[in-house]
Order: structure tokens, then sequence, then C-alpha cells
């Protein structure tokens, strides 16, 4: 290793790379990694070594898939609590949804009023989804050329007025236009219609809520959306999948060249429906929490690799909203700050490597955002780094998060792997739960 240019060295025995797993000393120059070198390359002169010991060096994760809700509800969340969430969290890349944000994402003039909130308070660095609307389709190309990363829409109601669903012409309409510059559209995929067919009862047993979102409403949707991706030859990327159903349907899309990509999320990969206790709102997220058979096939999609990434749908509200009542309270989950130590918990058990855990959290959502710098150790990434401790435990306090309100349905739960550091283009952002002040940038889609 030489060269005057390299600044930081960062040494562990346990490097994820897209190779895999090893002993390696990376060499960063100017916030960006230079060379991953053997694990006994000398350091130069001048250069600072961060000697990580048996720590394991991760990519920073990229959540492309944030409920900021700044301006507007930031009684709900905000930039500085989020972002700092985030780095707490391992994560060093996010991407802000366009709705529970007042204006909504949906204009080149509301995108830049989110961005002004956000370029002061972001600890990490930053991107915007657009949304898709029914009344905004001649929106969408100059949201894009302004650098939105796609567009998001609902089909069924959203929860929040002032961002309606689209209706099955809408979709197509919207989506078309999309494929027309070559963008992305990503949908919250529930059929309005069965959901509508579906037994509503208010009150606090989970049971109920579960029968509220059926099963049927995904896939149905889910049916619908590669078919009109197929016809338009446009990209889709289905959102939070909870549903195990769907999985045979979106394979066989894949192997048919239907440009589709799937995510889930740590809450239904952790998480189950037989332990949710009644009342326990915090658990409340659409589509829902299922059954434990239904995990187990999420993780078998994963591990074929027809759900793409592993991303938070961090979507927050205030306390008071998660009333008892399964049917009124707010539906969201809180877990930024977790999901690395909850999925690599779940993924340990069944047998999967960080290794898989950094495609699924880092690689992947970086490849679906078009994220060329993010999401892998080697050379000409950004310097983006999630220092983890694997085989250290520790036990979930809503207190100790940094996001705004402090419900969680992983409080008091016992997780494997503790974040000791965050690192944002060579530079230390967390370390063992503090914080710098915010460096994070605002990006914009590579052009």
């Amino acid at each position: 290793m030489s060269g005057p240019a390299v600044n930081l060295v960062l040494r562990s025995t346990r490097v994820v790379t897209p190779e895999g797993t090893r002993p390696a000393t990376v060499a960063v120059a100017g916030g960006t990694i230079e060379a991953v070198l053997p694990y006994d390359t000398e350091v130069p002169a001048g250069a600072r070594l961060a000697d990580l010991g048996d720590d394991v060096l991760l990519p920073g994760l990229v959540d492309t898939h944030v409920h900021v809700n700044d301006p507007g509800r930031t009684e709900w969340e905000g930039f500085w609590t989020a972002t700092r969430a985030a780095a707490a969290g391992g994560i060093t890349t996010l991407l802000d949804m366009p709705l529970n944000s007042l204006p909504p994402t949906t204009t080149v003039e509301h995108l830049r009023i989110k961005q002004q909130v956000a370029a002061p308070k972001a600890h990490v660095d930053t991107g915007f989804w657009g949304g898709a609307i029914p009344s905004n389709v001649k929106d969408l190309r100059p949201l894009y050329e302004a650098g939105v990363f796609g567009f998001k829409c609902f089909l069924s109601p959203s929860g929040v007025e002032e961002f309606p669903e689209l209706d099955q012409e809408q979709l197509a309409r919207s989506m078309a236009e999309i494929a027309g510059f070559g963008g992305l559209l990503i949908v919250h995929a529930e059929d309005p219609h069965h959901l509508a067919d579906a037994p509503q009862r208010s009150g606090p047993a989970y049971a109920d809520f579960l029968a509220s979102r059926p099963r049927d409403a995904e896939n149905t949707a889910i049916e619908g959306l590669i078919a009109h991706a197929k016809r338009l030859n446009a990209r889709v990327h289905v959102l939070h999948l909870s549903s195990s159903d769907a999985l045979p349907l979106i394979a066989a899309a894949k192997r048919e060249g239907v440009r589709v990509t799937v995510e889930s999320c740590p809450h239904f990969l952790t998480l189950t429906a037989e332990e949710v206790p009644d009342g326990a709102t915090e658990f409340k997220c659409c589509p829902p929490i299922r059954e434990a058979a239904n995990q187990d096939a999420l993780w078998a999609g994963l591990a074929d690799g027809t759900i793409d990434c592993i991303v938070s749908d961090h979507s927050p509200c205030t306390t008071d909203l998660k009333t008892p009542d399964f049917a009124s309270a707010w539906g969201g989950i809180s877990s930024l700050q977790l999901g690395l130590p909850a999925i690599w918990t779940e993924a340990r058990r069944r047998g999967h490597s960080l290794d898989d855990v950094a495609r699924w959290m880092s690689a992947a959502p970086a490849e679906l955002a078009g994220l060329s710098r993010k999401g892998a150790i080697e050379a000409g990434r950004d310097a983006d780094f999630a220092v983890l401790a694997p085989e250290a435990t520790f036990t979930v306090d809503p207190a100790e998060l940094f996001h705004r309100n402090q419900v969680t349905a992983y409080a008091g739960k016992t997780l494997h792997g503790v974040v000791r550091s965050s690192w944002l283009r060579g530079v230390r952002i967390a370390a063992d739960g503090e914080l710098t002040e915010p460096t994070g940038r605002l990006l914009e889609r590579d052009h």
C-alpha cells in the first residue's frame, strides 16, 4: 500500500466483501475506498489506523424504505431523529418515502421543500422517492429529472388523505409514463376489493386484525402488477412483502424476464402473529405480521433469491396513536435502529451468514436504487461502514432508541449483534451510542 492520498486504514479479521468475509485492511482516501488489501499490509505514513480486532466490518446498510414524516408530521419523526437512529443502527444511506410528510413528495416544489428541511439535519446520506397519485402524472417526469429515485404508489387507501391510491386504470397510466423515461415504480400492493370484502372488527384481538388484511389482497394485487409490468415492459418493485403465497407468482415472473423486484422487512422475518398480545398495536402494520409458517416461506424466498432485499419500512407515529384497538390504531413498525441485529439474530439461527445479511440489507437495496457508490466494501465505493460485534447480545430498551417516539415491537427482546460504530465516507459518525454532528449529504439519482 502506498500513496499519500490514503488517510485512513480500517483493519479487521472479518471484513465482509463481495467475494466473502476475510481478514483484510481497507484503505480509504478522500472518503472513498482506495483498496481492500491483505490483513498484514503496512499502514502508510500519515494514515490513521482503526484496528477493529475481531469485530466485523460490514458495508454501511442502505435502507430504501423509511417514513421520515418531515415536514408536517415532525411530532411523528423527523430528519434529525430518524437519521440519528439510522446511524446508530449501522445504516449510512436511507431513502425517504413520499408520504406522511406535509406536503407529500408529489411535485418538484414539494421535493425542494423536503430537501431544504433535510439538508441541515441529515446524519446519514439521504435520498427521496417521489409519489404517484391520481392527479400528478404530469409531474412524474419533472420529479425524475429533479433527482427522485423512483415513484411510490398505493393500490389501496394509504391512511392519509393527501396521498390517494391508484385504481387499475390510473396505475397503468402512471406505470406507462414512468416506463417511458426508464423509471422505477414501487408499489404498496394490497387489493382494495379483497380488503373491503374481509371481516372488519374493532377491538384488541390481533386475530381479528389479521383476518381484515388477508393474503389474497396481496396476492391479487401482485398478480395484477406483474401483468401490467409485463405488458408495458416496466420496472416495478413490490414493497414490504408479507404474504408468502405470492412467492411462486413472483418467481415465475422473474423467470419470464418481467422486471420485478421484491423487498421484505425485519418485522415479517423476525416476528410472528402467534406472539402478538391482544391490544399490542406496536405490532400493527399493513400488510400485517403473519404466522410462523408464512415466515419460514419468506426466508426460503430470501434464500433462493425470489425476495431481493430487506428494508425497514420504518413508519413511526406518536405514542397516543397506538391505541389498544387494532382497527383504529396507526399502522406502522418502528425499527430503523434495530433492523440489523433483528435480522442477524434470526439469520444466524437459520444458518445464514453476515455475507447474506450484507447482500440483503446493503448491496441489493443500493442496486435497486441505482446507488453505484454504495452497498459494498470494494475499491471505488464510498467508505461507508458498519462495525458489528455479532456474538454480543443486548436487550431492547425503547428509552435508548434515537427515533422520536420510543414505541417498538422489539421492546424487551434480546438480540445478537451490537453495532459498535458507523462510518460515512471515511468519517466515524456513531460510536457506542454517541453521535457526531450531521454530515450526511442529500442524494439524487445517478443520471
